[in-house]
């Protein structure tokens, strides 16, 4: 057939917004005839788009029309494996990977003064000291640029997957989710490499990053990588050296990150503590324009509620370096017992706490948590600040962690799981309660109600499955959205979703990350879509069906 002609004229006939998509808002006939086949439905149509849009990128002359009507959650988990992962994919491996769209200029590699692989490889690098401190990385804010990360002395730079398709950098808690998906998939390889790469962040940089940008030198993220490990054991069997290279590394970050000081409390708890000095220097302009006269304290605040992932979100303003947080415990909790399940397993390592001290431990965070974070009264835990010695009283997703940890009491998990925000798109950032009233100079923010994230569900399906419930209903509501959206927007794979009225058409910082495509989206967004293919895992058949019966329309 004639690719570039039935192309012209679907798009001239159906894509009436001129947006190069084929949309429920688009008001064409939604009948288009191809060489005597009738295709109809925005669905078909918009499938019909993106197959003609890939044979013309081929040089194909022909397409499958059983794709056209292809059942929908057959389509976007195909797409996932086979063309998302890909198009998330990156190397360190050419000056096009420096570019950074948040902060333009002159393309710069940054590399560690100890790795003499990365300066023998590369020819054009700014070599950073040996000691790093806030000030120099402060230095650095008018010249940023990407850092080094793993080489394999045959296979030179090591690949990792981007959230999302405008980003060259590699994320931190992003990594574990998406790590998920890829084990899922079957790309072990690659996930595998992502986890070389945090080993090599925390051996060379001393922590695992928010991502390997200059400007991210002082801030970390949530702690995964004992569950990292944990899932790349579950696919696949690994060499010893390499487990005790990863525990070693995990110890190594335990100690000299998270249970010390800044990040260590009076508590026993730990917080989150962005170290650098003043504005980020990546933040959009505007940002801060709700904010009267910003002080170091309050930029030491806004660090920090991105060290901790949830950047941004009224649970955390102009406080959360004073929080104590569930989150944050509830992972160095999973730490702990992870430690000990794995030294159990593999073997202790000598100079390094035994199984029984990490036990020890994790029993030890598990009464702190209670005593600090745990509301009888109202049957949920919450973060505590540790200048108040008050509890924050603010109702988040978060508060489930302690049940995907396995550190909840049965009685705690079943008060938590009652008072969980599920809206009919999934489970909620926060209440609305909590979140508070809007306005001009209190704008939305991206982690509270409505807004909904593919970390927060996965978490709460496997906590839910954790103590004994069945996760379907909740996995089904969150899929149910995510495959109605696919269906309705030529496949769109985005970021986060308004999960109150289950759409993706949101508009709270930042955009919609994975949104904005023409005629075929060839990324999604990095842990939606491990979100979508760990979350069919968890349907019944009878809800895989129901969604499949999205794709009539």
């Amino acid at each position: 057939m004639n690719i570039e002609a039935h192309f012209q004229a679907l798009l001239q006939q159906e894509d009436t917004d001129g947006d190069k998509r084929i949309t429920i808002h688009d008001k064409g006939p939604k009948n288009y005839n191809l060489d005597g086949l009738e295709v109809k439905g925005t669905y078909a149509l918009s499938n019909l788009l993106q197959e003609l849009a890939l044979a013309k990128e081929q040089g194909h002359t022909e397409i499958d029309p059983e794709l056209l009507t292809q059942p929908p959650t057959q389509r976007i988990s195909a797409a996932i494996k086979n063309r998302c992962w890909d198009g998330l994919t990156r190397k360190i491996d050419s000056p096009e990977m420096l570019h950074d769209p948040k902060m333009p200029g002159p393309p710069r590699l940054y590399v560690p003064e100890n790795d003499k692989l990365a300066q023998a490889y590369y020819k054009d690098f700014v070599l950073l000291p040996q000691i790093i401190t806030p000030e120099y990385v402060r230095s650095l804010n008018d010249k940023p640029g990407l850092l080094s990360l793993a080489i394999d002395e045959n296979e030179g730079p090591l690949p990792y997957v981007v959230p999302g398709g405008r980003f060259n950098e590699m994320y931190g808690w992003d990594s574990y989710f998406i790590a998920l998906g890829l084990l899922h998939d079957g790309k072990t390889h690659l996930a595998k490499a992502m986890l070389n790469h945090q080993v090599y962040q925390i051996r060379f940089y001393g922590k695992v990053l928010n991502a390997n940008r200059s400007y991210y030198l002082t801030r970390s993220q949530p702690p995964f990588l004992t569950r990292f490990l944990k899932a790349i054991l579950k696919y696949s069997q690994q060499p010893q050296k390499w487990i005790e290279e990863v525990l070693r590394t995990a110890m190594h970050e335990y100690a000299n990150v998270w249970t010390k000081e800044p990040r260590l409390t009076s508590t026993g708890l730990s917080r989150y503590y962005g170290e650098g000095l003043g504005q980020p220097p990546e933040t959009e302009p505007g940002h801060y324009d709700a904010v009267q006269n910003p002080t170091q304290e309050y930029f030491t605040h806004d660090r920090t509620v991105r060290e901790s992932g949830h950047d941004t979100s009224y649970r955390l303003e102009d406080r959360a370096a004073h929080l104590c947080t569930v989150d944050l415990n509830s992972l160095l909790y999973a730490y702990e017992t992870d430690l000990a399940e794995l030294l159990q397993q593999h073997g202790e390592i000598a100079g390094y706490p035994s199984a029984d001290v990490w036990r020890a431990r994790a029993q030890q965070r598990k009464n702190q948590l209670t005593q600090y974070c745990w509301n009888a009264e109202k049957g949920q835990f919450f973060d505590y600040d540790f200048t108040t010695q008050a509890q924050t009283g603010y109702e988040s997703a978060t508060g489930l962690w302690p049940l995907w940890a396995g550190m909840a009491t049965p009685e705690q998990a079943e008060q938590a799981i009652k008072h969980a925000t599920l809206e009919k798109g999934g489970l909620a950032g926060s209440s609305l309660l909590s979140r508070g009233p809007l306005s001009d100079q209190r704008p939305p923010r991206q982690w509270d109600y409505p807004y909904g994230w593919a970390p927060h569900q996965m978490m709460a399906w496997e906590g839910l499955q954790n103590y004994g419930h069945d996760p379907s209903e909740w996995a089904y509501r969150w899929l149910h959205m995510v495959t109605q959206n696919a269906v309705h927007f030529n496949g769109v794979i985005p970021e986060k979703y308004d999960v109150v009225t289950a759409s993706h058409e949101v508009f709270a910082e930042y955009g919609n990350v994975g949104a904005d495509f023409d005629y075929i989206t060839k990324e999604g967004f990095g842990w939606t879509n491990a979100s979508y293919q760990l979350g069919l895992t968890y349907l019944k058949p009878e809800q895989r069906k129901e969604l499949d019966q999205l794709g009539l329309c």
